[in-house]
């Protein structure tokens, strides 16, 4: 998929031209109603797209509204699991753009609305979740939720998905259960974890490099590691750089004011220095 090596401002245009000739092919067009059901479907994988290129672009109103009509035309479709997908996508939005508590209950919403969703997709579901628990501080539900998206994924093999679901992996799941402890404050938890999918990562991904990097480097700050810390956040700014990602970019700049409490060390200094943060 282009989203994994072009990012949010790069690919929002082309995503948003796909996804509006899907409309109009489906308003436009005579068909017949299976035809029709498809092209519905067309229109909600479409909108999780572009709703997640939106929001990696920090475009958040329109990346909620591409949500909500890829929600509609997937509940029209019939599709339970598309739908689901994009209600998790939303909720995982508002997650980290200041309404954890809505968030938490679409997430769940979410989860309740796919009981027969293939393995990888409810354990995404789960994953969503468990993020929303963490961001509202809910320390026991939220490892409650990683667990239940490792059982999840664990009963994947053979069964037919949709191709969305290629990058649902134990990796992945690993990087979510590791942002979840660094949320919480468990950097002995996070901080082996990371490494070791940082270590196995595709390095054609730099956003995620830069994004599964930026926890790390979080959780190294919080075990009192500022060296290191220092050391992380250089690659993810240096990793940011290379891609339009306003989640990076974010990400970058929440890590230069987390570490300026550490400002009396060299290494630190050195770097808010050369990112001029006073």
């Amino acid at each position: 998929m282009a989203d994994d090596v072009v990012y949010g401002h790069d690919l929002i245009g082309p995503a948003l031209r796909e996804l509006r000739g899907a409309v109009r092919l489906y308003r436009e067009s005579t068909h017949t109603e299976d035809v029709g059901r498809e092209l519905l479907r067309v229109i909600g994988e479409l909108g999780q797209i572009a709703g997640w290129v939106a929001s990696d672009a920090g475009r958040y109103d329109e990346a909620e509204r591409i949500y909500r009509l890829g929600l509609s035309a997937a509940h029209t479709a019939g599709d339970a699991t598309l739908a689901s997908q994009l209600l998790g996508s939303l909720a995982y939005q508002l997650s980290n753009t200041g309404q954890e508590s809505a968030a938490r209950e679409m997430a769940l919403a979410a989860l309740d609305g796919a009981p027969g969703a293939p393995p990888r997709a409810r354990a995404l579901n789960f994953d969503r979740v468990a993020w929303a628990y963490a961001m509202t501080g809910q320390a026991q539900s939220a490892m409650r939720a990683v667990g239940d998206a490792g059982e999840a994924l664990a009963g994947h093999g053979g069964e037919s998905e949709p191709s969305w679901l290629y990058w649902v992996d134990a990796g992945e799941l690993e990087v979510m259960e590791a942002r979840v402890h660094t949320e919480l404050h468990r950097p002995l938890r996070a901080v082996p974890l990371l490494r070791r999918v940082l270590d196995q990562y595709d390095t054609t991904h730099t956003r995620e490099l830069a994004l599964y990097s930026s926890w790390l480097a979080m959780a190294l700050a919080d075990a009192n590691e500022p060296e290191e810390a220092a050391a992380t956040t250089q690659r993810v700014i240096t990793l940011s750089s290379a891609g339009s990602s306003e989640r990076a970019a974010l990400r970058s700049s929440a890590l230069l004011h987390r570490l300026e409490k550490f400002r009396d060390v060299p290494e630190v200094a050195a770097l808010l220095a050369e990112h001029r943060v006073a």
